[in-house]
């Protein structure tokens, strides 16, 4: 195996800090990118890099060697990080087994993000697996967290994909690509899952008070911190779940290990996002049981939370009765907090800016509706209000028709005008989202045909959601009836 040579200045403007190698060395390894045969920077975010301070010309001129992986940055220390996690309900020990972290990036305004590679070659925590990673899913990780980002939901993102010359084998030869994945943090409940597998107490205050600095400072002199700690964390997945729910979002994969402690969606694998709302949709190729279904994502996310308190119970109160009384107190506000986020956001959607008793019945039969009229789920918010409404065939179902009553009257009953309820609306409701037939579409065309025209187009349009130009009219139509019967993602790994 090939590490990466050599080293250079800051020269992409890039400051590490890397503060998680300061840790107990349980929790990584240390560990140098795999050098690629023939990099070339693909895909470089110009907007992400300079928000984080970044020379963008440097990076165009570098990037392929540096975020290839053949080249280190003077004051970069690669590590792959350790984590566990419950994978469709299995437990396993894990860790990165695809990615190196180089550090953390240390902004002009004093902000500190993870820069991890994502592809880069064999680690310790690889197993059986080649370290490698895929082109078309590497496109789908940046199309879709950019995609996210520009809709307003807590997200890593991407910054770069640069082609390796090299093919990765799985049910066939790929091209392979790194990904330059910029995050928060990559703690995850499957990294408290690893330290507290290791019956080590103080490895897990220790990374417990790490995260608590890093994320949560306010909390750090609390009376007990590790209960604030947990409600923290709780309150960030309610909020995040909400919001994925709020924009047709299917994560595909929830494990825990995919479950950022920051409360930022990361791992896009089999994710997708829904057409024709129905509750129990799935893309993903490898949930043939429907765990992480659009519908489930919620209680999913309250059973990982689960298996994150049970990590914490040690430090919450040395009597293990009274911990458990604790934690289970916080976790069983989940649902209500979730549904509190879930229906603030509805309101707005419908263009509500106060609060009545019978607003979660409303949203409720609008959703009973659309999934009875096989209705767009995008599309049937975005036209709520519109003449664009009379066109679509929920339009001619009679108890929709009632519904749209009961609607405009609950509208009447509040102080804005319905010019403000529109206008709240459209800020709330995209009219664009990466509708998953033109994401293959742009992905093929790049991976296949080598060319980025699709792509480009597609990025334009998706980081603009809520436009209403009439240049991306294409974007917001959904695919033939007969697409998502057969549409499956895949986990990329």
């Amino acid at each position: 195996m090939k590490t990466s040579s050599y080293s250079a200045p800051e020269q992409s403007g890039f400051k590490f800090d890397n503060s998680y190698a300061k840790l107990a060395s349980k929790l990584y390894q240390k560990q140098k990118p795999e050098a690629a045969r023939n990099p070339n920077l693909l895909l470089l975010n110009h907007a992400l890099a300079k928000t984080l301070g970044l020379n963008v010309q440097a990076l165009e001129k570098e990037g392929a060697e540096y975020l290839g992986g053949n080249a280190l940055y003077a004051t970069a220390e690669p590590i792959a990080q350790a984590y566990a996690g419950h994978q469709f309900g299995g437990f396993n020990m894990l860790g990165d087994g695809r990615a190196v972290l180089l550090g953390e990036h240390i902004t002009p305004d004093n902000k500190r993000f993870d820069i991890q590679l994502k592809g880069s070659g064999r680690t310790a925590y690889s197993r059986s697996g080649d370290g490698r990673a895929a082109l078309a899913p590497m496109l789908r990780e940046y199309i879709i967290s950019e995609a996210m980002h520009a809709l307003g939901i807590p997200t890593t993102r991407s910054l770069a994909v640069v082609t390796t010359g090299e093919m990765v084998y799985r049910d066939d030869a790929y091209p392979g690509a790194v990904l330059t994945r910029v995050a928060s943090s990559h703690i995850r409940i499957g990294t408290f899952q690893y330290a507290s597998a290791l019956q080590d107490r103080q490895l897990l205050a220790e990374l417990a008070d790490y995260t608590i600095h890093r994320h949560f400072p306010e909390i750090a002199a609390a009376e007990n911190k590790y209960a604030r700690l947990l409600e923290k964390v709780i309150d960030l997945q309610a909020s995040l779940i909400a919001k994925w729910m709020q924009v047709g979002f299917i994560h595909g994969v929830m494990n825990t290990d995919n479950m950022s402690i920051c409360g930022e969606t990361i791992d896009y694998g089999p994710c997708a996002f829904m057409n024709n709302y129905d509750p129990g949709t799935v893309f993903s190729s490898i949930d043939s049981k429907g765990r992480y279904a659009f519908g489930n994502q919620a209680p999913i996310a309250h059973w990982n939370l689960y298996r994150f308190a049970e990590t914490l119970l040690p430090l919450i109160n040395t009597d293990e009765d009274q911990s458990i009384v604790t934690a289970k107190e916080l976790l069983e506000a989940f649902p209500a907090r979730f549904l509190a986020y879930w229906l603030a956001g509805m309101r707005h959607k419908l263009g509500l800016f106060n609060q009545e008793q019978g607003d979660l019945e409303l949203v409720e039969d609008l959703l009973m509706y659309m999934q009875k009229n096989n209705a767009d789920y995008t599309n049937t918010f975005r036209s709520l209000g519109k003449e664009l409404l009379k066109t679509m065939q929920i339009y001619h179902d009679a108890g929709f028709k009632n519904w749209l009553q009961a609607w405009e009257a609950r509208l009447s009953r509040q102080q804005e005008n319905f010019a403000q309820s529109l206008t709240l609306m459209d800020r709330t409701n995209p009219a664009i989202i990466p509708r998953n037939h033109l994401v293959e579409d742009a992905i093929s065309a790049a991976v296949d045909q080598q060319t980025l025209q699709p792509l480009e187009q597609l990025l334009s349009a998706i980081t603009a959601p809520y436009s209403t130009d009439a240049v991306h009219s294409k974007f917001t139509q959904p695919p033939e009836p007969s697409f998502d019967i057969h549409y499956k993602t895949f986990c990329g790994t």
